[in-house]
């Protein structure tokens, strides 16, 4: 039966972690074990090697994909994607601060992949002010449900400080012949954790519809 549907979205490129799926594309794969280390883990200084290395990663297929598997798995040795360990090693540095939020949009999909711990924090911040509960961002995200309740525990504060800091919640003050509140209520007040989740997310919420 024919199903015809509206959606036209491309496929998203992004691996999942089990997906191992494109290391049978590489132009490497099949290479004799001998061929593979002299190459691709060559020995020091060994420019023959490590030019003819790059030259087959420069026409492979899934030169990317080689590339941030090596990232993810903090791969330090050998070539990965047509680069040397030393040529990757700013990327590993900066690879925790990664914001990608195609990355993001996935999670959010239910894609099992990688996220930097950034991205993680966006995902979280995005979740709280969604209103998802603890146990939907632990599934979503394969964590712990104790590891998720402070996830968002820390979302919360964050938001809270975030709209505090640039004015975005507008305090109003008391009018003359109201009456004072007790001090239980001036602390309920008080505490960030009063702040509506949905105030002021629209910028956050912006940059994922564009990244859609």
């Amino acid at each position: 039966m024919r199903h015809i549907t509206t959606n036209d979205t491309p496929a998203s490129t992004l691996r999942g972690i089990a997906d191992h799926s494109w290391q049978a594309r590489g132009l490497c794969h099949g290479m004799p074990a001998k061929d593979i280390d002299k190459l691709f883990f060559h020995a020091a200084r060994d420019r023959a090697s490590i030019n003819e290395a790059k030259a087959i990663c420069g026409q492979c297929p899934v030169k990317k994909a080689c590339f941030d598997y090596a990232l993810d798995n903090e791969l330090r040795h050998g070539v990965w994607g047509g680069l040397t360990e030393d040529e990757r090693r700013p990327w590993h540095a900066r690879v925790s601060k990664r914001l990608d939020y195609s990355r993001v949009k996935a999670a959010f999909e239910g894609r099992d992949i990688h996220l930097s711990e950034a991205e993680r924090e966006a995902v979280t911040r995005h979740a709280y002010a969604r209103g998802w509960s603890p146990e939907r961002l632990a599934y979503a995200l394969r964590l712990d449900l104790d590891w998720a309740r402070d996830l968002m525990r820390n979302a919360a504060h964050a938001v809270a400080d975030r709209d505090r800091y640039w004015g975005q919640c507008d305090e109003v003050e008391p009018a003359e012949d109201e009456h004072v509140q007790d001090e239980g209520e001036e602390e309920a007040a008080a505490s960030p954790t009063q702040v509506p989740r949905q105030v002021q997310t629209h910028t956050l919420i912006a940059a994922l519809r564009k990244a859609a």
